[in-house]
């Protein structure tokens, strides 16, 4: 249950989403992407009112969800005829896809020939292929080992600089959150609420072993640490 969460998200933001299992993350994902209406209030996109899916909200999942039957360039192709083809040959826009997530070499392969981290790059790059405004990242590196999971988060930060996409990035992980985000939004235990907004201004890439990432993690801790 979320309860009367009120926050607004700058264009071309990182903004990550903590709290604990069960407290609505998902389900607060779900609702801007339209998959769910809320039972009160609303959410705005460029000021319209959201009421369904839309090709500018698309959602990356922990997981990656590649059809097994369909190589690389065809899983991201997907993305451009279940959404929509922007305004560009489909070829130059597998290609530039494929350069993004530097997987190059690999355009035939086929699900089962590729690593969990090559997997979730095909899945981010599927998702980008029709460009949309915001991507809408659900613990998407949840369920990878920590060395591919390491290497992602470089990986997604190099992506988001070049791109400038809105993101918003659901994590139960605050090193993680203070690694990646502009901005974290740190909510409570259900009827989950804001608990507390973190501003993160350090410099990109960012690398895990850095004390100030790790100073603002701790930070997050203590905040979500119950009071006595």
């Amino acid at each position: 249950m979320l309860d009367n969460l009120n926050f607004a998200v700058k264009e071309g933001e990182f903004l990550c989403i903590v709290g604990p299992s069960g407290c609505g993350k998902s389900t607060l994902l779900d609702l801007i992407a339209g998959h769910l209406k809320p039972q009160e209030g609303e959410i705005i996109v460029d000021g319209e009112v959201i009421t369904s899916p839309g090709v500018d909200r698309i959602p990356v999942f922990q997981e990656h969800g590649l059809f097994p039957w369909l190589n690389v360039e065809e899983n991201i192709a997907f993305g451009l005829k279940f959404f929509g083809s922007p305004p560009k040959d489909e070829r130059e826009i597998i290609k530039e896809m494929v350069e993004l997530i530097g997987l190059q070499g690999f355009e035939k392969a086929y699900p089962h020939q590729l690593s969990g981290g090559m997997k979730q790059r095909v899945a981010l790059a599927r998702a980008l292929a029709p460009d949309p405004e915001i991507l809408l990242m659900d613990e998407p590196f949840g369920s990878l080992d920590a060395l591919t999971r390491s290497e992602l988060h470089h990986e997604i930060q190099r992506i988001h600089e070049e791109t400038n996409k809105t993101i918003l990035f659901v994590t139960h992980d605050l090193m993680e959150a203070s690694l990646l985000g502009d901005r974290v939004i740190l909510l409570s235990h259900r009827p989950s609420h804001i608990k507390k907004e973190v501003k993160i201004d350090l410099k990109r890439p960012r690398f895990k072993h850095h004390s100030k990432v790790i100073s603002i993690a701790h930070q997050m801790e203590e905040y979500l640490k119950p009071k006595p």
